[in-house]
């Protein structure tokens, strides 16, 4: 049975995986990252590396999917399959990055309900705005992570490298999945990351957004039992 590490999204925490840790468990040894433990990519990635077993499967979504490209660079060699999903390889724009920072500004302000207006509608299908469970349960990860660790995910985020020019040296099983309707990271964004890596899968799930763990469980979980198994 080999071991998976899934690293959560920004102002997400292992619920973000609850459905795929249940279907996997039979499977593989699931462990779920700790991406609130410092401000830069690099450091994030450190200490998840400090924290992992030896060599791994490495599942990252949104925020989890750049840590893992900072893991590629600092130990490709721990890393047995990767599958990136809903995320980009692309850095920042300086407007993306200033647009980070005003929103940290206005949750220490006023708290996350400054953002909830403007987060959910490019988190989530459209469809899924009146779905009560899949939106609290968003609320209730927000509400976890917290304003500190918020700042925190900002930060790393807003720095992180361009991860284009190493896609083609990860040599790994590799599967690309995303959201048809994600407004967040879209198609194109994955397209670009399966065209970077020699022999990755893409897998586009319809009707769905950015939280394809937790908008679309079963076509994910179908996708990584597969990945692991062949």
């Amino acid at each position: 049975m080999q071991d998976v590490v899934f690293i959560p999204g920004l102002l997400c925490t292992s619920e973000l995986y609850a459905p795929q840790l249940k279907a996997l468990r039979d499977v593989a040894r699931c462990h779920v990252a700790d991406h609130t433990v410092a401000a830069s990519m690099a450091d994030i990635a450190t200490v998840i590396l400090r924290h992992a077993p030896k060599t791994f499967a490495l599942c990252g979504l949104s925020m989890g999917g750049y840590i893992a490209f900072e893991i590629m660079r600092q130990a490709p060699e721990r890393v047995t399959r990767l599958a990136l999903l809903d995320t980009a390889a692309k850095s920042d724009t300086p407007e993306r990055t200033a647009n980070r920072r005003q929103q940290v500004a206005a949750v220490e302000k006023v708290g996350f309900g400054s953002l909830a207006p403007i987060l959910m509608p490019l988190l989530i299908h459209p469809r899924r705005l009146t779905d009560a469970p899949l939106v609290a349960t968003i609320d209730r990860m927000t509400a976890m992570t917290g304003i500190t660790h918020f700042a925190r995910q900002q930060q790393a985020i807003g720095g992180r490298a361009d991860s284009r020019p190493g896609l083609g040296a990860i040599r790994v099983p590799t599967l690309v999945l995303v959201g048809r309707e994600d407004a967040l990271t879209p198609v194109a964004d994955a397209e670009d990351i399966a065209r970077g890596i020699p022999g990755s899968t893409l897998v586009t799930v319809e009707d769905c957004g950015h939280i394809s763990t937790l908008e679309q469980p079963e076509a994910v979980n179908r996708e990584l039992l597969q990945w692991l198994v062949t």
